[in-house]
């Protein structure tokens, strides 16, 4: 009973004296290496999905580990040509809306069978970027960013340089542009090759930005249509003139 009192008693001093948090709150960290939201329990190299939208992340999952070949089970009541077409308008958006399918991906094929519960479909895809290539990506908020990330790519060497955008304002090519000239200018390259920079996707709404900073020496396309249209406008040589007629 005496113990009883005592812990009252103490707990009434706690209260009087503001430290009413330490008993209440309670704040704790977990870390959480891997999600497993995405991948099925107890195979690690097969992926999961029950709608569109996880096919999507899916893939993109497997396009940044540069992954060439995986399992995809999706689960639910689904037709043959329902997942089918899934998988297609899926492969479709990665290659044409999302900055980094865009960027690497070559190609994306998949092959369906049906199991007991749910499809599994084995992906396939091909790149035109290496694992080097996409695990060297760097990320800005906005182009803004793009001056300092560019001056540290020319300060280290390099030949290349893409940047993932989180927000693409409507002068984003503009300040892209306005970047690059200044760059150059800064840097006395005026002379030197003109740098190649792509946009990904090809549209209003940019997320992936690409440098080349040392590109080929190649005859630009607008180059060789300008010698196509000369070559088309000269008559060609060694041809004997047409005789008058009699």
């Amino acid at each position: 009973m005496k113990w009883r009192a005592a812990a009252v008693m103490a707990a009434l001093a706690c209260l009087l004296s503001g430290c009413t948090p330490l008993l209440l709150e309670r704040t704790y960290t977990t870390v959480e290496p891997h999600s497993s939201r995405f991948w099925e329990s107890g195979s690690a190299d097969t992926l999961r999905a029950e709608n569109y939208q996880d096919v999507v992340n899916d893939l993109l999952i497997l396009i940044g580990q540069h992954t060439e070949s995986a399992a995809l089970r999706l689960y639910g009541a689904w037709e043959d040509l329902e997942v089918s077409d899934l998988l297609e308008r899926a492969a479709a958006e990665i290659q044409q809306e999302t900055p980094l399918g865009a960027y690497a991906v070559e190609y994306i094929t998949s092959s369906l069978q049906s199991q007991r519960g749910y499809y599994e479909a084995t992906i396939q895809i091909g790149y035109r970027r290496t694992a080097e290539q996409i695990q060297a990506l760097v990320n800005a908020t906005s182009p803004e960013a793009v001056y300092s990330l560019l001056e540290a790519a020319l300060d280290a060497g390099k030949t290349e340089m893409a940047v993932r955008i989180s927000y693409w304002g409507e002068d984003g090519f503009a300040r892209v542009e306005q970047t690059v000239a200044q760059l150059r200018e800064e840097r006395g390259l005026e002379e030197s090759p003109l740098w190649q920079v792509h946009y990904y996707p090809a549209g209003a709404q940019v997320g992936l930005v690409e440098f080349l900073l040392d590109p080929p020496e190649d005859l630009p396309a607008d180059g060789a249509a300008e010698l196509l249209e000369d070559a088309e406008e000269t008559p060609p040589e060694d041809v004997p003139p047409e005789e008058d007629a009699p």
